[in-house]
């Protein structure tokens, strides 16, 4: 109920916004200047209202057609962008050398300013990852915050069952340690620490008490972060050349414990999404829009297998084109979570290139079904959230349909009765009229 309050209020204040911007000044003549000054280079514009506050920050792969469209074109069906405009005082650019710079810089001046115009995650709560910290005997688990003391992070997990199933096979493959103790070797050879349940449970190898060597211990760290990487058949592949050795060299037991840990990961692979296994390290985006709203998808693909799948809301203040919106989206979802996937697949070609990554719109086999496989989702969370705004407010979906079609035929009232009539008859006679009245949509 509280979003669906927040959105009516926004609403509100749009209007309010519209008013004052009509009859606005013509563009004062300094500015008038800049823009015709701007280089056709690719770069980044700040847009600063009467106060010096910035109010919207863009990017683009040619500055001057860009800017210069805010100011040449008639905005009167673009209400945002009208009201945006009518607000711009000064306006300051920065010249990058290429639209992946472009993309990079405009992402870090709006998380860094919040612009009011710029578009904006609306989900903007804190995921967890999974952490190896930077300590003696490192421990594994999982933390919303990230502290630069040189640990190693994985993720960010947006569907917390999945991270929690990946911790559980850690853990079932790998006795590493819980506790919260400060293993310093000279302390553990001072016989600071006891062994505690873990250890007589068998879940630790008790290096409290250096019953395990720090060697062994992180040889298992190494083998763990294959499996946080998602890069399994590396593992499995290392894992397999283990069993054989030790078999050879008649540790049965060793080997056979290697080969419990090959049928657990085969076991966790079987209930991943697989895809193909000649796709490998692919990111695919999605996007589609309703109102002020724009939805994108991201599934990350490694070795075959969606290992990250989830989909972002944005709130867009001003009328942005998709393509824009997406190529932002991008930046964003690749920087929050650490991917160098060499592959982007979208459903449509953007202008914008990114360093390192190539684009890819296919048109048929198993890359085109990705996408086609993060657009169903990205449509069915729009179905989802829509179904969530009718049952906890049955009325506003109607109220929302209602204010587009007054927005769209300029009606100075919400439409809340419309009747349709339609007149018929044959060759001038028998006359016959009809009329369908619809309330509340």
């Amino acid at each position: 109920m509280k979003e669906e309050g927040k959105e009516e209020m926004e609403e509100n204040e749009l209007q309010e916004e519209l008013k004052s911007c009509e009859g606005n000044k013509p563009l004062p003549s300094r500015l008038k200047q800049i823009v015709l000054s701007l280089p056709e280079s690719p770069g980044v514009y700040q847009y600063f209202n009467k106060e010096g506050t910035i109010i919207y920050v863009g990017k683009a792969v040619n500055l001057k057609r860009r800017v210069s469209s805010y100011f040449n074109k008639n905005h009167q069906h673009n209400l945002k962008t009208k009201i945006l405009v009518s607000q711009i005082c000064d306006l300051k650019y920065v010249v990058v050398n290429s639209e992946q710079d472009a993309l990079l810089l405009e992402n870090a001046l709006i998380k860094k300013h919040q612009p009011k115009y710029n578009i904006l995650l609306k989900d903007s709560k804190t995921y967890p990852w999974i952490v190896i910290k930077n300590e003696h005997y490192p421990r594994i688990f999982y933390t919303r915050q990230l502290i630069h003391d040189g640990s190693q992070y994985f993720g960010p997990y947006t569907y917390l069952p999945a991270m929690k199933t990946v911790l559980e096979l850690i853990h079932s493959l790998y006795k590493i340690r819980t506790c919260s103790y400060n293993l310093d070797p000279l302390k553990i050879w001072e016989d600071k620490y006891k062994v505690c349940l873990q250890y007589h449970i068998k879940k630790c190898y008790g290096c409290c008490e250096g019953k395990q060597k720090e060697a062994d211990y992180n040889k298992n760290i190494e083998e763990i972060k294959y499996i946080l990487k998602g890069d399994l058949d590396t593992l499995e592949e290392y894992l397999t050349k283990q069993m054989i050795a030790a078999a050879e060299e008649l540790k049965f037991e060793e080997a056979q414990e290697i080969k419990e840990k090959l049928e657990q990961i085969g076991n966790f692979k079987s209930r991943s999404t697989i895809v193909s296994p000649t796709l490998h390290n692919i990111d695919v985006f999605a996007i589609d829009i309703d109102d002020d709203n724009a939805f994108v998808n991201y599934l990350k693909v490694v070795h075959g297998t969606i290992n990250q799948a989830y989909t972002f809301e944005y709130k867009i203040k001003t009328d942005d084109e998709k393509e824009e919106i997406l190529a932002s989206a991008i930046i964003e979802m690749r920087e929050r979570f650490k991917s160098v996937s060499k592959e982007i697949l979208l459903p449509f070609e953007i202008e914008y290139k990114f360093e390192g990554a190539e684009i890819t719109v296919p048109q048929r086999g198993d890359k085109k079904k990705l996408v086609d496989l993060s657009m169903q989702n990205v449509k069915q969370y729009r179905f989802d959230r829509l179904k969530r705004m009718e049952k906890f407010n049955p009325e506003q979906r109607a109220v929302k349909l209602l204010t587009d079609i007054k927005n769209e035929l300029h009606l100075k009232e919400l439409p809340v009765q419309i009747e349709c009539f339609d007149n018929s008859n044959i060759s001038g006679t028998d006359a016959v009229a009809a009329c369908v009245a619809f309330k509340m949509g």
